[in-house]
């Protein structure tokens, strides 16, 4: 009898350990997935314990409470025109300035101004708060040396002819997701497209040059119904310097700009966003690159966390990037890595772009072409603007510039000092002279080479209508400015990479009538490229804006108000079956089951009628 009540215990300690076992194991399990980033606390540990070992050895910006400055040092990927101090202007903004090869920056900061973030991750201090240090210091952990792309020719080209052809087809089918639930908002601009594709037929106009456009009669319906129409709403979430403190100069000054003037304006702007059409996400990926990268890291994962986070805040506190997934929401961005910046997170939302290249996620149809203005004075934008009349113009091309990228090197193994109608240079040496030497190359040519550099995108391609020559452009895989509304081949050529042997031979080609037409084009459409501190009508401000109404307009693609937007159960195998919404039959995945037939049995019995025969069993 012992012995049996000893064996007993055996088994039971047995047991017992296999128990306790298997809760150690599920603990360890239920940690990892709770905390995937290392340094894990239980969800139950204090939010007010000490961070700062977490933090040691990480060399992060901090402010000192007697001064109301805040000092970055170094960013990534600086070219020597994109060194430079940030001065503040007004409304906070900040303004860039070259200083050389100096590898320093200041980003001054009024006393009010707060640079903790609102995200969600990483967040020890506060719940759903963290700051730049703590992002920062997110990365630093594992860093790996990648090898730059920018060096190397694209694994795919497009050229423009298979652009448009693309844009085409992308205005006769949306892609857009349907939105969760329905508003009176999309009413509205499914009937402004209704009216844009039903627009009066116009071939002059006093304020527009025909050429220039796609379609005269459809910009100007648009642009007419979204000065009547259009209202935005724009986050307050997110704290400077990243957020609502734009730069005005320098090669990034196109997203301050924009940022300055959405944000001052009276006409678009709503501050109940159950009012608005559109919703602005007002960041500075200059700034987000120089406050958060790591220098000499080659590892950008923090930056897209950092924003991925900030979706998470806005996501979390508003209802509206939920319903759509995020496609009635923009960004306006013009650093080079905003495409990665943005990726998964913003996939679905419309993303104005200098950065617009094809192989890097730019959609055409629903992206915006953003143009890179190069602003060399705040106070006048348009500082020496204009140029020689045509037939003044002495020099056939010109191009001078740093060798960046794989291209640029190309154009002057084939044209630098092997024909004197062919001014291809490299870098001009640096000081006031030499800067007013480019600018009168420029006003002296017929032909402005516009190559890409690093990216697709140029501010060559501006600067040469600024100064009326016309534009060159060399740069496969690149999406024009306001390529959606804009025929651009009203006032520039532009050329396959392969072409750069020919280029002198085709350039010479171009009838004297064609190029007179092309310096016309160049003239009129000018006033679209240039801001200004008041904004005008058809200018750069306003000419972004529609490009981002007119593709949401473009792109909307609501579900059949008759129907209930429910959730269908997810049991049993999936299988593709023909579903017809919409009037369109889309392939869509439905889950083949019990469960099914008696969901849609109970589509038929309770909706059956309303469906329009859509819904059947």
């Amino acid at each position: 009898m012992f012995q049996y009540f000893h064996e007993l215990c055996d088994m039971g300690n047995r047991r017992l350990l296999c128990l306790l076992a298997a809760l150690g194991v599920n603990y360890l399990l239920f940690q990892s997935i709770l905390v995937p980033y290392g340094n894990g606390r239980a969800p139950w540990s204090s939010d007010s314990s000490d961070f700062s070992s977490m933090m040691k050895n990480v060399n992060i910006p901090t402010i000192e409470d007697e001064k109301s400055s805040l000092v970055f040092d170094g960013v990534s990927k600086l070219g020597v025109d994109r060194n430079g101090f940030h001065n503040v202007g007004k409304n906070n903004s900040l303004e860039l300035d070259n200083v050389g090869s100096k590898k320093s920056f200041m980003a001054v900061l009024t006393k009010n101004s707060k640079v903790d973030l609102p995200v969600k991750r990483f967040s020890e201090t506060k719940r759903g708060v963290s700051t730049i240090s703590q992002v920062v210091k997110s990365t630093t952990l594992n860093v790996t040396a990648r090898k730059s792309k920018s060096n190397m020719p694209p694994k795919s080209r497009m050229l423009i002819q298979e652009m448009n052809h693309l844009l085409v087809r992308r205005r006769t089918s949306s892609r857009a997701s349907r939105p969760r639930w329905s508003s009176k908002l999309d009413k509205e601009i499914l009937a402004a497209r209704s009216e844009i594709e039903h627009a009066p037929m116009v071939t002059r106009d006093k304020e527009l040059y025909a050429p220039l456009f796609r379609n005269l009669s459809m910009f100007k319906r648009s642009y007419e119904l979204m000065e009547r129409t259009l209202k935005v709403y724009i986050y307050m979430e997110g704290n400077k310097p990243i957020f609502h403190q734009p730069i005005l100069k320098g090669l990034y000054a196109s997203e301050g700009w924009f940022m300055m003037l959405m944000e001052e304006n009276k006409q678009f702007v709503v501050k109940d966003p159950a009012k608005a059409h559109l919703f602005y996400m007002p960041f500075s990926s200059r700034m987000l690159e120089f406050s958060v990268y790591v220098r000499n890291s080659h590892n950008r994962t923090n930056l897209r966390r950092y924003l991925n986070d900030y979706t998470d805040t806005i996501s979390a506190k508003y209802r509206y990037f939920n319903r759509t997934g995020g496609a009635d929401h923009f960004l306006v961005a013009c650093h080079d890595w905003a495409p990665y910046e943005t990726r998964h997170h913003m996939e679905y939302c419309i993303k104005a772009l200098c950065n617009s290249d094809v192989t890097q996620g730019f959609k055409i149809g629903r992206d915006v072409s953003l143009p890179e203005t190069m602003v060399r004075s705040v106070r006048n934008p348009q500082r020496d603007i204009g140029g020689k009349p045509p037939q003044q113009r002495s020099i056939l091309a010109f191009y001078a510039g740093n060798m960046h990228g794989y291209l640029r090197p190309i154009l002057l193994k084939h044209w630098k000092d092997k024909d004197p109608d062919m001014k291809i240079l490299g870098p001009m040496p640096h000081g006031v002279a030499n800067k007013m030497s480019y600018i009168q190359h420029m006003k002296n040519s017929k032909y402005c080479i516009c190559p890409k550099g690093y990216e697709v995108n140029s501010p060559r391609v501006v600067e040469a209508i600024f100064y009326e020559c016309v534009p060159v452009i060399i740069s496969d895989n690149f999406v024009p400015p306001f390529f959606e509304v804009l025929n651009w081949d009203a006032f520039s050529l532009i050329l396959a990479e392969k072409d750069i042997p020919n280029l002198k031979q085709i350039l010479l080609s171009v009838p004297e009538e064609k190029y007179l037409k092309l310096q016309l084009g160049i003239r009129r459409v000018q006033k679209h490229f240039l801001w200004h501190t008041k904004p005008l009508k058809y200018d750069l401000f306003h000419m972004t804006l529609h490009s981002i109404w007119y593709n949401r307009v473009f792109q909307i693609n609501i579900a059949n108000p008759g129907l209930p937007q429910l959730v269908l159960p997810k049991f049993g195998k999936k299988v593709c079956d023909s579903f017809v919404e919409s009037g369109r039959q889309v392939l869509v995945t439905i889950p083949a089951s019990a469960a099914m037939a008696v969901f849609t049995l109970h589509l038929q019995l309770r909706y059956g009628e309303k469906s329009g025969g859509l819904v059947t069993c």
